[in-house]
């Protein structure tokens, strides 16, 4: 695996920091190098809110990221914030429920999937984060679904274990969402 480095940004209730803690120990369940780096703003709750992850078989000399691979926007003023920082080549992640304008960039790979929506439609309407992440995880080329029922067990705390079944449920739509 070459190195991947993920921002995840949106509003913070929006699941912003467990995706991106999600990914990375989904990275560490899988022996790679991991940095997590959640930011978010003194409102927490509506406020802004974003994560920096970044995936490697190499050591990770920083955990910031100035121009990620993927981006995954859930609201629009995150996308029209870090469009332009994704490398060339990158894949952008649109929640486009919430946001209605596309991306004018053509050197990158843009997914658009109404998560926000799905999430609604099927009784998990905290979960449109972990949406874009079973996509994220069957779209990137050095991501796998493979491992993900053990990331959701070590994660979701035991006093929360309905949570479970939903977080697999939203990251299973994700997955086999077609645009």
């Amino acid at each position: 695996m070459k190195t991947t480095e993920i921002l995840i940004a949106g509003f913070g209730g929006q699941g912003i920091l467990f995706s991106g803690k999600f990914l990375a120990y989904k990275g560490l369940l899988e022996d790679l190098q991991v940095s997590w780096l959640p930011s978010y703003g003194p409102e927490m709750r509506g406020g802004t809110a974003n994560c920096n992850v970044i995936l490697s078989d190499t050591p990770v000399g920083s955990p910031i990221i100035m121009n990620p691979g993927v981006l995954i926007a859930m609201n629009l003023p995150s996308l029209e914030k870090y469009v332009d920082s994704v490398l060339p080549g990158g894949q952008i992640y649109v929640d486009s429920s919430l946001i209605d304008v596309k991306v004018e960039r053509g050197d990158v790979e843009v997914f658009y999937i109404p998560a926000t929506q799905m999430a609604k439609e099927e009784g998990l309407s905290t979960l449109a984060n972990m949406i874009i992440v079973g996509h994220l995880l069957e779209n990137h080329p050095e991501l796998t679904f493979d491992g993900v029922e053990s990331v959701v067990e070590k994660l979701v705390p035991p006093k929360k274990a309905a949570l479970k079944e939903l977080n697999m449920k939203a990251l299973s739509l994700g997955k086999n969402y077609k645009q």
